[in-house]
């Protein structure tokens, strides 16, 4: 039996009204996002990325042991052991970021962070700052095991809680923007190995032994600023003007890279 005129606006009201009553939730704000996604990543990449944390660790020690047999000693030794540590974090930080982001670009993760209200830059920050922080410890090895491999000081080590971050921060930002701008996941890991082999070849490598031409090449890395930063502080007499202008150089390309990485997963979770 069909209802009255006047019950049907007052049923039509009555679902409008309780349309209007049910909001959608506030969307998360970026600190607490960013909290939550760096607790997840990092718990993540302790289980399943500890034995590479060791690999990369074991490597720089291997080239530096391998160096001491053709660098003696003076700046030559001080740029060893500053850009075998700073390996480590392009190998975590570069090298697997890029990897990972790569893999859940293919794999459809994206999709899934996509469906959280939280903001993207949480994810990628997130992401980025676990990665960083997962190369602390074998960072510290590397550049203790260095200075006592070189008889250099230790007494200015405590600049490795400035350059890991910052460096962190510009390698992690480049490896996330790597892997999510290539298109597959096999050119992400290939970038990300290239990317670790030029930190490789001309941050351990001694500038002073470089052609002119790969030194211009190194001067558009992001982690030669903070090996130049790490091996400053080696110095008698550090010249903290210059360690400040090159961790500068890293907090810069680190936001902009991080910006970059951010505007890759917006681009790549609307597709």
């Amino acid at each position: 039996m069909e209802a009255p005129p006047r019950d049907r606006t007052r049923s039509r009201s009555g679902a409008g009204a309780a349309r209007e009553a049910a909001p959608l939730a506030a969307r998360a704000r970026l600190l607490p996002s960013l909290a939550a996604v760096y607790r997840a990543q990092l718990s993540r990449a302790r289980v399943a990325r500890i034995p590479l944390l060791f690999v990369a660790t074991f490597q720089s020690v291997g080239i530096m042991i391998l160096m001491r047999g053709v660098v003696d000693g003076g700046s030559e030794a001080r740029a060893v052991v500053a850009g075998s540590s700073v390996l480590v974090v392009a190998f975590v930080a570069l090298n697997l970021l890029a990897q990972y982001f790569g893999q859940l670009r293919a794999s459809g993760g994206l999709d899934h962070y996509a469906t959280l209200p939280v903001p993207p830059a949480a994810v990628v920050l997130g992401a980025a700052a676990a990665y960083a922080s997962f190369t602390v410890p074998g960072t510290v090895f590397t550049a203790v095991a260095g200075s006592l491999l070189f008889g250099l000081p230790l007494g200015h080590l405590w600049v490795l809680a400035v350059v890991i971050p910052l460096s962190g921060a510009a390698l992690a930002g480049l490896g996330a923007a790597l892997g999510l701008f290539a298109p597959r996941p096999e050119l992400a890991t290939l970038c990300g190995q290239l990317g670790m082999s030029a930190v490789l070849l001309l941050g351990v490598l001694p500038a002073e032994r470089m052609p002119a031409v790969v030194s211009y090449a190194r001067d558009l890395l992001p982690s030669t600023y903070g090996v130049e930063a790490l091996a400053r502080s080696f110095d008698a007499r550090p010249d903290w003007l210059l360690i400040c202008a090159d961790l500068g150089v890293c907090a810069g390309v680190g936001v902009v890279s991080l910006a970059a990485a951010t505007w890759a997963y917006r681009r790549a979770a609307v597709r």
